[in-house]
């Protein structure tokens, strides 16, 4: 047999695979499968899966999938059914809004950092693959980061609880309260994008929805979705909503590197479920882009009953037919 050389230079560090990666994430080794889970924790393989499928996770079967901190997760969740504070539904609702909220956060997350990476792996200190140079960042950021969404969420909890109070309506029904919508659409988006590069698109997108995210935050609102070329978001003052559109004008229809937004403000009760909204005014206020000519903003007449006289012109348009409306006759306003 021939002796290993002492001499020898040592070859290449092995490159990390996706399994690296996966497992520098997790922290540990994948180790149970679904019936040893339901075991570990007392519940049934059908409930496990329950629960699995409402963080929005892919079942695997009877495959080694998931580990020690996979069967804690559950034992937390089952517990606190245990002790009669919530039941098993209201449990797997619980679940379902941690699990599509975290999706999206991932998502956004991998995007934003993925260029960080790739100036990583171009710099002095590349580790030979994107992969090495990811483990790298997430070594490094995964703690402060895990701090940081602990921190935002009793925030965000405490603010919810907060406008539950001030906001209800009906104190039979805490879900349903009185609101001001508005609704913010790219005009033409479809043409742009079809002209436009992948990059481009997103750069622009990501551009439009940062920016009326802080002009909302800014007045007290909230943004309540985004879906590409638009956003929905709500306030309980009227005058701040309004504020809301203009400033959203200001920064996107103003801004001649972007496109031409419309907006439109309906009020009314809606109904608050599952981290959205719901009722005649989130449809209303949607329409009503569909009437509102380039950077100018279109109201109901709710909102315009609510708008201080002595600081708002409204002027009634002509009545025209709104899909599930039927005849409507939309307000053009501004600031006297």
């Amino acid at each position: 047999m021939t002796e290993p050389d002492p001499g020898a230079s040592p070859g290449p560090a092995p490159v990390p695979g996706p399994e690296d990666l996966e497992r520098a994430i997790l922290g540990e080794s994948l180790v149970f499968n679904a019936h040893d889970v339901a075991a570990q924790t007392g519940v049934t393989v059908e409930e496990a899966r329950r629960l699995w499928r409402a963080l929005g996770f892919p079942e695997h079967g009877l495959e080694t999938a998931f580990t020690d901190a996979d069967a804690g997760a559950l034992t937390t969740v089952v517990d606190i059914v245990r002790s009669g504070l919530i039941d098993f539904d209201m449990a797997v609702n619980l679940t379902r809004a941690v699990g599509q909220t975290m999706a999206r956060l991932a998502d956004w997350e991998v995007a934003t950092l993925v260029h960080r990476v790739e100036e990583l792996e171009a710099g002095d200190e590349a580790t030979g693959s994107r992969l090495g140079s990811a483990m790298r960042l997430i070594d490094e950021i995964q703690q402060p980061f895990e701090e940081l969404l602990t921190y935002a969420w009793r925030r965000h909890l405490a603010a919810a609880v907060a406008r539950v109070e001030a906001l209800r309506a009906n104190d039979e029904d805490v879900n349903t309260v009185q609101l001001t919508v508005g609704f913010a659409d790219i005009v033409g988006f479809t043409a742009l994008s079809n002209r436009m590069s992948e990059e481009r698109i997103g750069d622009m997108v990501e551009l439009f929805e940062s920016r009326c995210a802080d002009v909302v935050a800014a007045q007290r609102g909230r943004v309540i979705k985004s879906i590409g070329d638009s956003v929905l978001f709500v306030n309980d003052d009227p005058e701040r909503a309004y504020d809301t559109a203009e400033g959203i004008i200001n920064v996107i229809g103003r801004d001649s590197r972007m496109p031409d937004i419309r907006l439109g403000l309906a009020s009314g009760a809606v109904v608050m479920r599952l981290g959205d909204v719901f009722g005649p005014p989130v449809n209303l206020a949607a329409r009503l882009t569909a009437v509102a000519r380039r950077n100018r903003i279109i109201i109901d007449a709710a909102t315009a009953a609510r708008l201080p006289a002595d600081q708002f012109e409204t002027r009634p348009l002509p009545a025209r037919p709104v899909r599930g409306f039927g005849i409507v006759e939309p307000v053009a306003v501004r600031r006297s």
